[in-house]
């Protein structure tokens, strides 16, 4: 359903119970009532003659007078009175619904719980049985409910214009550190939420996962514009190599393929006896020495220079402290 037609449906389902309630109204009223264009108004009830219960046989329609419509600009709707009956809804449905909204209201912000409590309060009212979702207790980590605080701070420095100061950690340093950033965007990719800024501390436009964000205050300052650069779109993937970054080539055994998999790679070629020959672009030496202690002795650097005698020492001072100093 396009939004246009989702938008159409709203309006109906709004003015036929106002129709059934106050009896006939002239156009210019009813679109004043609903504030909408007295001309659309008329093109919703050309619509509402093709509407009603399933098996659209003519007793089975809405009826409009159209005649009265186009004559009188008066609305007269007959053969709708099943819209008069309220919500009812099924113990199954009411469940759902309000196992959801106590959800939302653990993680919600202090604003917005009195309109979540007032909404629960309308549906377990509304439930035919409100015992099935009285016995269901909702419980939101301790993460979750931070998350959601911390991402609600960040869109409101978004939607105002302000900067943040976030603590931020780095796994690739397993270091926490603190910067200040000009947000420009929330976006969502791969089941992550992210943040999308410049650093001032880097001088460039950086993205910033928000469960790795410890802390999040929104300052008084005005973020700086920066107009040249626009928010990256996300759907090809997170990483984004730039020409100066390093490129190994990994010898991965049959234990370590799923390196090809879980990380995007430039070239991948077979080896007969059932591993994988990568090349793999390093943003972080870090990163990768991290990567291959965690790999061995399943994974060897083929091609990489000082990368592979980096690893070797990083090996070997491993090794070390398992040495027995008696």
């Amino acid at each position: 359903m396009s939004a246009g037609a989702k938008e159409q449906v709203g309006r109906l389902l709004a003015l036929v119970p106002l129709i059934q309630r106050r009896g006939p109204m002239r156009v210019a009223d009813a679109a004043r009532e609903l504030d909408v264009d007295p001309g659309q108004l008329v093109k919703d009830l050309r619509v509402l003659v093709y509407c009603g219960w399933p098996g659209w046989l003519p007793g089975d329609l809405i009826e409009v007078d159209l005649d009265a419509l186009d004559g009188e600009q008066v609305i007269r709707i007959t053969n709708a009175d099943y819209l008069r009956a309220p919500l009812r809804l099924s113990p199954a449905e009411a469940s759902a619904i309000i196992v959801a909204l106590r959800t939302l209201r653990a993680s919600a912000e202090p604003a917005t719980l009195d309109s979540l409590d007032r909404a629960l309060a309308k549906l377990e009212a509304a439930a035919e049985d409100g015992r099935a979702a009285a016995h269901v207790d909702v419980l939101v980590p301790d993460e979750a409910r931070e998350l959601a605080g911390i991402r609600s701070r960040l869109d409101q420095a978004v939607r105002e214009g302000r900067q943040v100061r976030l603590t931020y950690h780095v796994p690739a340093r397993d270091e926490n550190t603190d910067r200040v950033v000009d947000p420009m965007s929330l976006v969502d990719a791969h089941g992550k939420g992210y943040l999308q800024g410049w650093c001032h501390a880097a001088e460039a436009r950086r993205l910033f996962r928000l469960d790795r964000i410890v802390e999040a205050e929104v300052l008084g300052a005005a973020a700086t514009e920066h107009p040249e650069e626009v928010p990256v779109d996300l759907s090809e993937g997170l990483f984004r190599p730039s020409p100066d970054m390093p490129v190994v080539t990994l010898a991965l055994a049959p234990e370590a393929r799923w390196v090809a998999e879980y990380y995007p790679v430039q070239d991948s070629r077979e080896t007969g006896d059932g591993g994988l020959e990568v090349d793999l672009v390093v943003a972080d030496r870090r990163w990768l020495l991290r990567l291959l202690l965690r790999l061995a002795p399943h994974a060897e650097v083929r091609e990489g220079g000082e990368l592979a005698g980096e690893f070797h020492d990083a090996a070997r001072a491993a090794l070390g402290l398992y040495d027995d100093p008696a």
